[in-house]
């Protein structure tokens, strides 16, 4: 079945190169003139993908999208997924369209591969979301009811975003669940955060692949895209209301234990200890992974940066556990192969 993808745009080249390349792509388009006439079409028909310009005269982008969801809340319809185009490289529009629920933004003029890629890129992110709620549901209301199938997909899904490290979100999840069992968790709260950590990234499917995997410094900008992610992925997994635990990892793994994290700037045991533990997985796998710019860090290196951070980047505890680990890891084994 055909993917019904809509733009809305009053500039009559842009509808049309978008109408060409999508619809080469396979996807069935519309292109519409302004927010008012997506918002009597949405009445009528269903749409898989919104891409809605934001400067745009009457309504602007914004705007529309503000009513879309306001009349998607009435009628008890399912958000649209929504993806801006912009012709501006603002960071204040990008922060006000996350705000409203957009998933991306594309710039103007685009490239038609560019346009392509992030339209099945989160249509693809989409039925993956389905698919694991389905999954859900499908077998039962409790924790044994997750696919882990679909879980590992979806991580692996995440990982191919990141051009440098393959398998991340399954050693972060190795590591959890091993500080974890450590620390005392029975073997159910073990397996739940095994899977908090295999989707502790997956807001980062939001984030342009050029942020992602630029080899050098990040720009002020880019990096505050970067730390848009833990709040995409938590909106992402929220929708999986069997198992809400699920975005606690994604939403709070970037908070230190000093409250200078992100991005809720939670400190100490106010951030969620599911989250505390993720946070020292992941910053292992971090130091243990390749770069475009440096290879695995030295496990001594590493030893001091866990010893250092520790009270003010990690929880003390787990920072603790995650040493004990380290010292019988005698061949250094737990690295990036």
């Amino acid at each position: 079945m055909e993917e019904r993808v809509v733009v809305v745009d009053d500039d009559a080249i842009i509808l049309k190169n978008a109408n060409t390349v999508l619809a080469q792509a396979g996807f069935k388009v519309t292109c519409l003139k302004s927010g008012r006439m997506l918002l009597d079409y949405v009445t009528k028909n269903t749409i898989d993908m919104l891409l809605l310009d934001i400067k745009m005269p009457d309504l602007d982008g914004f705007e529309t999208l503000g009513l879309l969801r306001k009349w998607e809340k009435e009628n008890e319809k399912p958000e649209i997924p929504v993806i801006f185009f912009t012709a501006n490289d603002d960071c204040a529009s990008e922060t006000a369209g996350l705000s409203l629920g957009a998933m991306d933004f594309i710039r103007k003029p685009f490239a038609a591969e560019v346009l392509t890629l992030r339209v099945r890129h989160l249509l693809e992110l989409i039925r993956l979301q389905k698919d694991l709620s389905a999954e859900v549901i499908r077998k039962t209301k409790e924790v044994e009811g997750l696919s882990l199938h679909v879980v590992h997909t979806l991580a692996d899904a995440i990982d191919a975003k990141d051009a440098y490290t393959k398998g991340h979100s399954g050693r972060v999840a190795d590591y959890s669940r091993e500080i974890a069992k450590r620390y005392g968790y029975s073997p159910e709260r073990q397996e739940e955060i095994y899977m908090m950590g295999l989707l502790h990234d997956v807001g980062k499917i939001g984030v342009p692949d050029a942020v992602i995997n630029k080899p050098g410094k990040l720009t002020d900008e880019e990096y505050d895209k970067i730390k848009t992610h833990p709040g995409r992925g938590a909106k992402i997994l929220e929708n999986i209301v069997e198992m809400p635990k699920l975005a606690t990892g994604a939403r709070w793994h970037h908070e230190r234990f000093d409250g200078r994290g992100y991005p809720d700037g939670l400190a100490g045991e106010d951030i969620p200890e599911e989250a505390r533990i993720i946070a020292v997985a992941d910053a292992y796998d971090a130091m243990t992974s390749h770069r475009s710019y440096r290879d695995v860090i030295p496990q001594e290196v590493v030893k001091g940066e866990l010893e250092k951070g520790s009270g003010t980047q990690f929880d003390p505890k787990f920072a603790a556990i995650m040493l004990e680990i380290i010292k019988e890891d005698v061949d250094y084994k737990l690295h990036e192969p």
